[in-house]
């Protein structure tokens, strides 16, 4: 096209359509790249998700909690006096609630009673009071809960499972070591792990008024998660009811996610200092970390749940008082004031839950014998869990990059070869003839404004065409060069007649 817009001899109308059509075309390949600029720059993604068959596959870590944060029979006289108001027992004074009283059976009620009687009671030191050694002492022992246990057929006791703090209290994890995790080679029921649990019905605290850390549910909490982060058991769990064998099929998921600016997850970096008290970073932690950090700066200590090595942990009365209220505000606010990007690799388990009513007619007897206790107490305290991985595959999801500088390139070279018939080779041509244009006309100006050559002096000089202009045709004629003239001042002796030649002696007159 250029051809023709550029070239005279074609006619006026000629070069005005292919200029009309030239510059019709640079714009819609302008707009063109323009488009293709911003869908670049906006950074889009697309998610690819595939099925990956493994060997063995790493089993994940199970938290399980009991609801009830103290046993109610384990309590004595330093606990009572010291956490009574706490658990909702007792007011400040310390003196027992009317309205608890009133729901406890008439042994309870005695016992308790006698109980808060602090007559001759010489208060425990304030070491001797914690919280860590409350919630150690009162919570759920595994040791009394387990009844049985199995990992791949294999027998487990109360040692594989490790105590942990969570906002329940005592909870406990199976499989919780990231640096040696026990792998499972095998899908399906009977290769993962199957636990047969008494939550202690019989311990659970009374209940008489709702408040904000009031649990209505009999059972246990289960948490399956990677070993690379926390139990957020409170927020993450699921429960499991007495009276039900649980089966729960699992699927692990590996996520990828992009960093800025396609996407918003922390990139983990080599020799990066992670949250304090842990070695990975994850979104619980973190949680747990901003919890922390809100408690801390309101009340001057911990929670026993939080993280941290050393520092004073609140008092019985600070929880009452501080920590409590300010742990519910700080959860309540935590999108706005707590920020926890996602981390760009991360493990979870997805969960199919089914469950069966246990025990069956023919079984119940034969259970309350083993175990010594009655069949209405095994229906309402015994529950089986049963996790196992439902095939030998992981499912890996992927953020990838759905555009990048080298899709710009080819959706740019595409455009140009339609619209103007141009290449990268034709835009290097053109920016070649404008350079040599460009260096022609620079060219010519420094020539124009050179200064004229002085005449040189000497003996020996050359003349110039305004030397020659001032003298006389006799000067000129006489330095004519040799041969010059040959054919008029020499005699013509091949000619038959000899006629006088004018212009001789014209010649030597001079």
């Amino acid at each position: 096209g250029l051809h023709y817009m550029c070239t005279r001899p074609q006619s006026l109308l000629r070069r005005l359509l292919w200029s009309l059509a030239f510059l019709a075309s640079a714009g819609l390949l302008a707009t063109g790249a323009n488009d293709r600029l911003h869908h670049l720059l906006s950074h889009p993604v697309h998610t690819r998700a595939h099925l990956t068959r493994a060997p063995q596959l790493r089993f994940p870590a199970v938290t399980l909690c009991n609801p009830n944060r103290a046993r109610f029979l384990h309590l004595t006289k330093p606990d009572l006096y010291s956490v009574g108001q706490w658990l909702g027992l007792a007011w400040e004074n310390r003196s027992l609630v009317s309205e608890m009283l009133a729901v406890l059976g008439e042994d309870r009620r005695a016992w308790l009673t006698r109980l808060a009687n602090y007559s001759r009671f010489l208060p425990p030191r304030r070491s001797e009071r914690t919280m860590q050694s409350f919630f150690h002492r009162l919570g759920h022992q595994i040791e009394d809960m387990l009844v049985e246990c199995r990992f791949q057929g294999e027998r487990c006791g109360p040692q594989h499972f490790a105590p942990v703090y969570t906002r329940y209290g005592k909870c406990y994890t199976f499989n919780g070591d990231r640096r040696n995790p026990r792998v499972t080679r095998q899908g399906g029921m009977g290769n993962g792990l199957e636990i047969m649990l008494d939550i202690q019905q019989e311990e659970y605290l009374p209940i008489w008024r709702e408040t904000n850390e009031t649990s209505f549910e009999a059972g246990i909490r289960v948490q399956i998660h990677s070993q690379d982060e926390p139990p957020y058991i409170h927020q993450l769990g699921f429960g499991v009811s007495p009276g039900f064998q649980t089966f729960v099929s699992c699927q692990e998921q590996r996520l990828t996610y992009l960093p800025q600016p396609w996407g918003n997850c922390r990139a983990s970096v080599q020799g990066e200092q992670t949250l304090p008290g842990y070695d990975t970073y994850s979104i619980a932690a973190c949680r747990l970390q901003c919890e922390k950090e809100a408690v801390v700066r309101s009340c001057h200590c911990r929670m026993v749940h939080m993280p941290g090595e050393g520092g004073s942990i609140c008092s019985p009365n600070v929880y009452i008082e501080c920590a409590d209220h300010t742990l519910d505000a700080a959860v309540e606010d935590s999108q706005e004031s707590c920020s926890c990007p996602t981390p760009c690799n991360l493990t979870r388990y997805g969960k199919e839950i089914s469950m069966v009513r246990i025990p069956n007619k023919g079984s119940a007897r034969y259970l309350a014998r083993k175990y010594n206790k009655n069949e209405t107490y095994i229906r309402e305290n015994f529950l089986v869990l049963d996790i196992f991985f439902e095939a030998l595959n992981y499912e890996a999801i992927e953020q990838k990059k759905a555009y990048d500088l080298a899709g710009l390139l080819g959706d740019i070279g595409g455009q140009m070869g339609l619209f103007i018939g141009a290449s990268i080779l034709t835009i290097l041509e053109i920016l070649d003839y404008v350079y040599e244009v460009i260096w022609d006309r620079v060219n010519r100006v420094l020539r124009r404004s050179k200064p004229p050559l002085q005449k040189p002096s000497g003996s020996i000089a050359t003349l110039g065409l305004e030397e020659l202009k001032d003298q006389s045709p006799c000067e000129t004629l006489g330095r004519h060069v040799e041969g010059a003239y040959n054919a008029s001042i020499l005699p013509n002796h091949h000619h038959r007649h000899h006629y006088p030649h004018q212009g001789v002696f014209e010649d030597f007159a001079c």
